[in-house]
Formats: C-alpha cells, sequence, structure tokens
C-alpha cells in the first residue's frame, strides 16, 4: 500500500512540475531566438544558417585595381622656378632631368548595374582617383620648404581594371564625388547586350535606422583575396548623415566593400553602406635604391650607396569608417541626369 502511495505521488509532481518545466523552456527559447518581427536592424548572430545567401552577393563584389603614369620634371637647386610661373615651356626649358614612375590602387566595388551590356559599379572615389600634379618643393637649411620647386609630376595616363568582366575588365569613372568618397565605374559592352553580370540581389538599406551593437557582414578584397568578414556597429549616425563604425579587422583592399545589414532576420540582408577608410598613421623610413635585375642587396655586407626616404602607412585595424547608403542614394540622384545620359538608368536602386 505504502508503494503504490509512493508511485501516485512521484506521478503527481511529474505533473507538477510539467508545466514548470515548460514554462523554462519557453524562456529559454525566447532568450536564445529572440523575436525578429520587431522591424529593426539584428543585433545577434543570425540565427541560421546564410551561406547561400552570401555566396550569391559575393558573386556582385569586384577586385578594382587602378593605375596613373607620371612625367617627372627635375629642377636643379639653383633653377629658383615657383609655381607661379609654370608652364608648358618653363617645364621643358628648365628641367635638368625627366623621370617617369607610376602610382598604384586597388579596392572593391559592388556591381549595382547591369542592363544591355552596361555595367555600373560602385566604389571609393579614393580607390580610382590620383592628383594631375604633384609638387615637391626644395627645403633651406634649416628644413623648411621653399617656394622654389624640385619637380613637377604630371598625370599622364590612368587605367582602372575589374577583374573577371571582358577583355582585360578596364572600366571609366561615370561619376565621381571626391567630398563625400563615392564613385560609379561603368563600361559598355555591347557586343554582349544579351548577357546580364551578376547584380546586387537585396534591397539599399538605412543606415540610420543602425543602432549600438547591429550586426553586420562586410565584403572586400584585402590582399586581393576575395573575403567576407563580419562586424558590429558603433557610433551610428555619428555625423548626422548615417555614417558609422564598425570593428571589423579590415586591410589594403577592402575599400569600397559592401556593408550589409539583416533587418528581422536571414535572408532580409539590407546594402547599408561602404567601407571608406582604415585609420592610419604615415611615417617615414630610409630604403635603399633599388638594384637593377632584382638582386638583392646582401645581410653581412654594410650597405653604402644612397638612402631614400619612403612614406610608409601605419594602419589601425579593428575600426572602419563606412559611408552610408543616404549618401550614396543622394549622390545617384544628383547625377541621374548624366547617368542616363550615358546609358545607367538607376531609378529602381534609389
Amino acid at each position: 500500500m505504502e508503494t503504490s502511495k509512493s508511485h501516485i505521488l512521484i506521478i503527481s509532481l511529474a505533473f507538477l512540475l510539467l508545466p514548470i518545466l515548460s514554462g523554462c523552456s519557453s524562456t529559454i527559447y525566447k532568450t536564445v531566438y529572440p523575436t525578429l518581427s520587431d522591424g529593426k536592424y539584428d543585433s545577434e548572430f543570425p540565427y541560421k544558417g546564410s551561406s547561400q545567401e552570401l555566396e550569391q552577393i559575393s558573386k556582385t563584389v569586384n577586385r578594382i585595381n587602378s593605375i596613373a603614369f607620371y612625367k617627372a620634371y627635375i629642377f636643379n637647386r639653383g633653377s629658383n622656378i615657383k609655381r607661379s610661373e609654370l608652364n608648358e615651356t618653363t617645364l621643358e626649358n628648365n628641367s635638368n632631368s625627366i623621370g617617369y614612375f607610376d602610382r598604384s590602387s586597388s579596392g572593391t566595388a559592388t556591381t549595382i548595374y547591369s542592363q544591355n551590356g552596361e555595367v555600373g559599379l560602385l566604389t571609393c572615389a579614393h580607390v580610382v582617383s590620383f592628383p594631375d600634379t604633384i609638387l615637391s618643393y626644395y627645403t633651406d637649411s634649416d628644413g623648411k620648404f621653399t617656394e622654389y620647386l624640385e619637380s613637377v609630376s604630371i598625370r599622364e595616363n590612368q587605367l582602372i581594371f575589374a577583374a573577371g568582366f571582358p577583355g582585360n575588365g578596364d572600366m571609366d569613372i561615370i561619376a565621381r564625388d571626391r567630398v563625400n568618397d563615392i564613385a560609379l565605374l561603368g563600361k559598355s559592352f555591347s557586343a554582349l547586350d544579351n548577357i546580364n553580370f551578376p547584380v546586387f540581389p537585396y534591397p539599399k538599406g538605412k543606415a540610420k535606422d543602425l543602432e549600438w551593437g547591429t550586426f553586420v557582414y562586410v565584403f572586400g578584397y584585402p590582399m586581393n583575396y576575395k573575403m567576407v568578414s563580419k562586424a558590429i556597429v558603433s557610433s551610428p549616425n555619428y555625423d548626422n548623415k548615417g555614417s558609422f563604425l564598425i570593428d571589423a579587422v579590415v586591410n589594403r583592399g577592402f575599400s569600397g566593400g559592401v556593408v550589409l545589414s539583416i533587418r528581422d532576420g536571414i535572408p532580409n540582408f539590407e546594402f547599408v553602406g561602404i567601407i571608406r577608410a582604415v585609420p592610419e598613421e604615415i611615417h617615414y623610413v630610409l630604403q635603399p635604391e633599388k638594384l637593377q635585375n632584382n638582386i638583392q642587396y646582401s645581410s653581412v655586407v654594410p650597405y653604402n650607396g644612397n638612402a631614400y626616404a619612403v612614406e610608409k602607412e601605419d594602419l589601425k585595424y579593428g575600426i572602419a569608417k563606412v559611408i552610408p547608403m543616404e549618401l550614396i542614394t543622394e549622390f545617384l540622384e544628383k547625377n541621374a541626369s548624366l547617368l542616363e545620359q550615358k546609358g545607367y538608368i538607376l531609378k529602381n536602386f534609389f
């Protein structure tokens, strides 16, 4: 009789505990998988896989390489040529020697338009922008710059390439905003007007809706490798234009890379901006002159040749500035007439 009572008591306790356990399970579930229908950008890591969607997006992300070629006119110290005196005759008659050099940069661009053989790629202006003229000045005995020119370098040509496009992938600058650092590259592949290149498949978002801790994905081409990374948002809308910071560890080549947020769960990606810059510090190091035929200097024989001051950039990893979609949309709207004249109808984008 006692045994039967014990069984009855255990069964009764089990039924009493069932609602409590169910309540705990429900609470835990809601904590681990919070509701995704609040209309806000998500701050948690995606609760389900997104590899398929990310792969689709990756096909619209392109590596950009740009190179500018310069002709340099070099003056003797006693020439005393001032900037106000510059003209073609002065350069030709007063330069002591002429040299040639180039400058290059790399970055990332996203295909946002492809129709009738016309392709449009969104990137940062600084990736494809080089100065028309570079001036250098002599210094005095105190190391201060004088008003007399040491050299004048003039850009003679520039080439922009986007990997993966027909031919050599050369691109033109269709529109550019140097102040906000936005550029649209393009090319007409009229012979291939029946081919549409992959275009970014998700809607543009609102960077001003981002909050502290919002989760984002970023795509780019650091060191010429296509990569996707993750980050969280800091200082949202710090300039009242929608600009924000992310903690992504980005390297050279990430400029122009797309930044994606998620609104109410996968697969609701939105395009909220492009990576603009990584903080850096400039310093100079002495570098020996280059040897011909790629010969290397000996590590045991003391060097006694000429040394040159070379500018080096020290990147500050873990913080990146982002150009918000609001500024990108404003840029495209402002240049809508120009873009339409060149065959780029981007009304669906903005």
